[in-house]
């Protein structure tokens, strides 16, 4: 039977199971077959443990080296994070800073609106003021403009104006009038003749011839009338007129006087008059009713005089008085020619120049009418 087994163990491979021998008794082989069935499974068994330790230390080292992985990504990640946390951060520090900037550059400029709206309501409110005051005097010019007009357009020396010429009114319908005027305009009105003509007799009735220099000198002048004593019509008249007529006994009033009628300042007010304004109560009067401030001579004085708003009175008398309106006749009389304000022809703007200097020689000479 051990022969025959070892027969067919020859032709047949081993597939891991034991043909079924029926043994025979008292056989001793049954044992031997036994144990080589148990090591065989065992082999199997082992290989197998092996095999699922050998996956298990795989899968451990898998996971030992996906977890440090994925440490080092996290770490990387929190770096990453905390970076843009404090780019965040500080943008946002950024940002606070300029919206701060922002709210405050807005305050300011309102403030800058609001203040230039208010001057500019101010300039307005105060151009719209001016504006309106100018406007009131551009009317009271006019209408002066045109009364003034009207009274020396209508004056010549043939039909002379009885308004503005008073002397040639009779004595019980005369006005008084201001004999210089402050009004720096030159437009208040003229003042009564400082003398009077010997004669009643009109000046058409007298016999007149025109002197070759002096119209010359008058037509250069009324080509640029001015007011600088050096041209020669001026310088004449200053030389033979003005001069001689504002010489007082007292020097150096007497040249306030002439400063004062050349810058139009000059003030004459009767004594006795109530109507009139004082300009200072403590104000100093130079002379008296009984003497006369620029000959010192006693005289009873009618008038005093004020030199611009100075404050300070001069009694003058009545001589006196005649001279300075005499002189404030001529110069306002050149002064509308100035302004065109005389719209006659050259030779009879002459011819009263002409007179003005005559009242002006007669007031040097005493003459003076009894009204004053």
């Amino acid at each position: 039977s051990q022969a025959n087994f070892e027969e067919d163990n020859q032709k047949q491979p081993a597939v891991g199971h034991w043909k079924t021998l029926m043994p025979s008794k008292g056989s001793k082989d049954e044992p031997e077959t036994g144990c080589q069935d148990a090591g065989g499974v065992d082999e199997t068994q082992s290989t197998e443990q092996l095999n699922v330790s050998r996956l298990r230390s795989s899968s451990v080292e898998i996971r030992e080296k996906g977890s440090e992985f994925l440490k080092e990504e996290l770490h990387k990640a929190q770096k990453e994070l905390k970076l843009k946390d404090k780019e965040c951060e500080r943008l946002s520090k950024v940002r606070e800073q300029l919206e701060q900037e922002l709210e405050e550059l807005t305050a300011s400029l309102f403030e800058e609106a609001h203040k230039m709206v208010r001057e500019a309501n101010t300039k307005q409110a105060a151009s719209e003021k001016q504006l309106r005051e100018a406007r009131g005097k551009i009317d009271m010019l006019q209408a002066e403009v045109t009364a003034l007009k009207t009274l020396v357009i209508t004056s010549t020396p043939s039909s002379p104006n009885r308004e503005l010429h008073p002397q040639l009114q009779s004595p019980s319908k005369a006005v008084f009038r201001k004999g210089h005027g402050r009004n720096k305009s030159t437009s208040s009105a003229m003042v009564s003749a400082a003398s009077q003509n010997v004669t009643p007799e009109p000046v058409s009735h007298e016999c007149k011839e025109v002197d070759s220099i002096l119209f010359a000198e008058f037509q250069a002048w009324k080509e640029s009338p001015t007011l600088d004593k050096s041209c020669s019509f001026l310088d004449r008249i200053y030389r033979e007129d003005v001069g001689p007529c504002l010489d007082f006994t007292k020097q150096e009033l007497s040249e306030l006087v002439r400063v004062a009628v050349e810058q139009n300042t000059l003030t004459i007010e009767p004594v006795a008059s109530q109507t009139l304004p004082v300009v200072k109560v403590s104000a100093e009067e130079c002379g008296g009713p009984k003497k006369c401030a620029l000959s010192g001579l006693p005289r009873t004085c009618k008038h005093r005089i004020m030199l611009g708003d100075s404050g300070n009175y001069y009694y003058i008398s009545p001589s006196c008085r005649a001279r300075i309106t005499a002189v404030c006749n001529f110069f306002t009389y050149i002064r509308y020619i100035q302004q065109g304000l005389v719209r006659q022809d050259v030779e009879l703007m002459y011819w009263e120049v002409m007179r003005l200097r005559r009242e002006m020689s007669l007031a040097k000479l005493g003459f003076y009418p009894s009204e004053m």
